[in-house]
């Protein structure tokens, strides 16, 4: 897998995604957030459309944002976790989404339109950019938060490096992503739609902590939630970054989040049959990161 297939099929299906009917309306992709630690009252107070059931996780429960500060969603999406920022840091903070997706970031801003009640609320901005390269200022971040997203990076040390130089002095980082309990089987991490369904793109536990340390982070942290990564399956004929459970326990990633009924019935098949034989929670984690600039 080249890195440009690796960003373009990414971008694709992602925007598939973002254009999809995919919200909490669904009680599925509402269930799956749930599953990953948001509140009803949280999803309660956004758009139904800015939960499209990507999470793993949610960054915020452990990010701690006080008023006035300025954070920053790495791969933002459809602006859940944004929208739901932003009040914690007021009108003196700023909350800031950066997606490389078009699609994304259209359906973000038109969810911030709804909160504002046709305005989007001042201290909201979401902008164009590859988390390898973010648009931002040098040392002009608090708190950098991130949902599932980091582990689709092809190159994940440029992204620790960039978190690094756009974070200020004590700034913060509160990320919710998927990481490797052990190696996956060549057969997985080898695979394209494994890569796209947040999985063939993990790296180990053990990686993540040391990338952000030769970055130039101190107090980080890896830590495994235990959290079930089969709560996609309560998306029947949808899901979230992985897919709806095979009977044996394993996932089927028939109906990806990533690429949706988009995805060719060939690719379905493949793919279907390929995880029929793995059960995620064996090689993978939901996982809580923190970290530390000195």
């Amino acid at each position: 897998m080249t890195t440009p297939t690796i960003v373009d099929q990414v971008r694709q299906k992602y925007a598939a995604a973002a254009t999809s009917s995919l919200s909490s309306a669904h009680e599925g992709v509402k269930a799956i957030a749930e599953a990953f630690g948001y509140t009803p009252e949280e999803l309660a107070s956004i758009p139904a459309e800015a939960n499209l059931g990507l999470s793993c996780g949610n960054p915020l429960a452990f990010a701690n944002l006080r008023p006035g500060e300025v954070v920053v969603d790495l791969g933002c999406g459809g602006g859940l976790d944004v929208l739901l920022a932003a009040p914690r840091v007021g009108p003196t903070g700023r909350a800031i989404g950066i997606d490389m997706t078009a699609e994304m970031l259209d359906r973000a801003r038109r969810n911030a339109l709804q909160v504002g009640q046709g305005t989007p609320p001042a201290n909201v901005e979401f902008r164009l950019g590859r988390i390898e390269a973010l648009p931002l200022q040098d040392a002009s971040v608090d708190c950098l938060i991130s949902n599932c997203v980091i582990n689709l990076a092809p190159d994940k040390r440029a992204v620790f490096r960039e978190m690094f130089r756009v974070l200020r002095p004590g700034g913060r980082v509160a990320v919710s992503d998927i990481a490797l309990k052990r190696p996956l089987p060549s057969e997985l991490a080898q695979n394209l739609y494994a890569y796209i369904g947040c999985i063939a793109g993990a790296i180990l536990i053990e990686e993540y902590d040391q990338g952000l340390r030769a970055a130039g982070f101190s107090v980080v942290q890896v830590i495994d939630s235990k959290k079930d990564l089969n709560a996609y399956a309560k998306v029947e004929n949808q899901a979230g970054c992985c897919s709806p459970v095979a009977p044996d326990g394993g996932l089927t990633m028939v109906e990806s989040c990533c690429g949706g009924p988009t995805v060719q019935s060939s690719v379905h098949t493949d793919l279907a049959e390929l995880l029929r034989r793995y059960n995620v929670n064996d090689y993978a984690a939901s996982v809580q990161v923190y970290a530390l600039k000195p």
